[in-house]
């Protein structure tokens, strides 16, 4: 069994400011005109990654958010929750010869970015990417994640987050997932049965956006309670089975022509048409998004080691108790990890 977990967390302080589609991040309190301020309210983002000898877990939590109404969030001049970022990382192979599983963590783009780049403040990048069949395919993404997923001449360059930024975004998303896919059909170090399920998160201001193919999940903590973002892509799923089966594929045992527990990922070429030809395994990403807010305190992504042995509230529940009792998201990592290990050997 294999353990790698990555913890990322978006703290926040909680801070207004009368705005129009865009947040700036400060991590002090902020007065608008000379009346408004607010004491700090803490958030986090935590990712954490589990696997064993077929699956990987890994989980990812973001703090901040509350479901808002689209139209209302971006074209109201409101006082609006500023997210501030921070984040931290453990990993544990376990007994395993390698990892297949890998991540990739920005607190701050614009950092990372330079100038070159205009989002809306604070932005920030999450992927985890779980491998299977050789660890070429999630290696390849991660290393090649920046340029993969900003290269897009299109991708929005905007510091305001309006609805025409969330169509070029999500554009540019589903164009960096595809070409991912095709990029490692061509890679001749990426060897065919090697793939990888990818799930990201954006934050861009308050604007959180994942984009999920396959089966990790993120789960997003608001008020203690749990909300996935995110729907698993498993061959027995009704509506994945169905599209399966439609494009000549078939499940056998839960598995995907016999051989896959999922029903997206990226490479995995050896099980896939020949280019442009419809396929029963693709690479397409589902989206779901909000506007984060004082009410959302994290989002965790993980693999499905961690999700095969623990439902969303209770991997929220744990990971919320850690942070209030040391406010560690490195500790609250590694408990959730061990926590899942010992599920797994009851």
């Amino acid at each position: 069994m294999v353990v790698e977990e990555v913890v990322s967390v978006p703290v926040l302080d909680a801070q207004y400011f009368a705005a129009k589609g865009n947040s700036p991040a400060v991590a002090a309190v902020h007065e608008i005109e000379d009346a408004v301020t607010v004491s700090p309210s803490p958030g986090r983002l935590i990712q954490a990654r589990l696997s064993d000898s077929v699956s990987s877990d890994h989980l990812d939590i973001i703090i901040s958010s509350k479901k808002v109404s689209d139209t209302e969030a971006i074209e109201s001049p409101v006082l609006q929750f500023v997210p501030s970022i921070r984040s931290g990382v453990f990993a544990d192979i376990g007994p395993r010869r390698y990892m297949e599983d890998e991540h990739i963590r920005i607190d701050d783009l614009s950092v990372q970015l330079g100038s070159v780049f205009k989002f809306p403040k604070p932005s920030a990048f999450y992927g985890v990417f779980d491998g299977h069949g050789g660890p070429e395919a999630a290696a390849y993404i991660r290393k090649n994640a920046m340029r993969i997923f900003f290269e897009d001449a299109n991708f929005p360059q905007s510091s305001e987050v309006d609805s025409m930024f969330l169509e070029e975004v999500e554009n540019s998303l589903r164009k960096a997932f595809h070409l991912a896919d095709l990029a490692l059909a061509e890679d001749c170090n990426v060897n065919t049965s090697s793939g990888t399920t990818a799930i990201t998160a954006f934050v861009f201001g308050r604007l959180l956006m994942v984009a999920n193919a396959g089966d990790c999940r993120a789960v997003l903590c608001r008020n203690g309670e749990a909300i996935d973002m995110s729907q698993d892509h498993k061959p027995i799923y009704p509506s994945e089975r169905r599209r399966v089966e439609e494009l000549g594929g078939y499940i056998d045992n839960g598995f995907l022509n016999g051989v896959l527990s999922v029903s997206r990922a990226l490479g995995d070429w050896d099980m896939k048409l020949p280019r442009g030809s419809p396929s029963p395994l693709v690479s397409e990403p589902e989206f779901q998004q909000l506007f984060l807010t004082e009410e959302d305190e994290f989002l965790i992504i993980g693999c499905d080691g961690i999700w095969d042995v623990m439902s969303s509230q209770q991997a929220v529940s744990l990971v919320r108790r850690g942070l209030r009792r040391h406010d560690d998201p490195d500790q609250c990592a590694r408990d959730l990890v061990k926590d899942a290990l010992r599920r797994k050997h009851i």
